[in-house]
C-alpha cells in the first residue's frame, strides 16, 4: 500500500532544536529508502516540511517506521498519514462489459 506522509512541526520549536538531529535524520531516511519503505521524499516549495511516499502493508506499519526517525523521537515533528489506492477511472473507460 502506498502511504503519503505529510510532516507537521510541533508548535513552539526553534530551528536550533532541529540542528543536533539532522545528520542522524538524513541517515535514517536513507536506511528506510534502502529498505524500500520510503520510496520518495520531497520538501514542500511553499514552506519547510517533508513529504514522503512510503510503501507499507498498512498505516500502522508506516507509523512504526516513522517513529524511528530522530526528529520524531525528539518530539520535533509528526506526520499525517494518508493511505492511497489506485485511481479507478480508467477502468470505466476501458473495461469490457460482461
Amino acid at each position: 500500500m502506498k502511504i503519503l506522509a505529510l510532516e507537521k512541526e510541533i508548535p513552539n520549536t526553534k530551528d536550533s532544536d532541529y540542528q543536533p538531529h539532522l545528520k542522524a535524520e538524513a541517515y535514517r531516511v536513507w536506511e528506510l529508502n534502502q529498505d524500500n519503505i520510503i520510496r520518495e521524499i520531497y520538501f514542500r516549495e511553499d514552506f519547510s516540511a517533508a513529504v514522503l511516499m512510503l510503501e507499507c502493508p498498512n498505516v500502522q506499519e508506516a507509523e512504526k517506521h516513522l517513529q524511528t526517525l530522530p526528529l520524531v523521537k525528539a518530539g520535533l515533528i509528526e506526520f499525517e498519514l494518508i493511505p492511497l489506492k489506485p485511481y479507478p477511472g480508467f477502468e470505466r473507460l476501458f473495461a469490457q462489459p460482461k
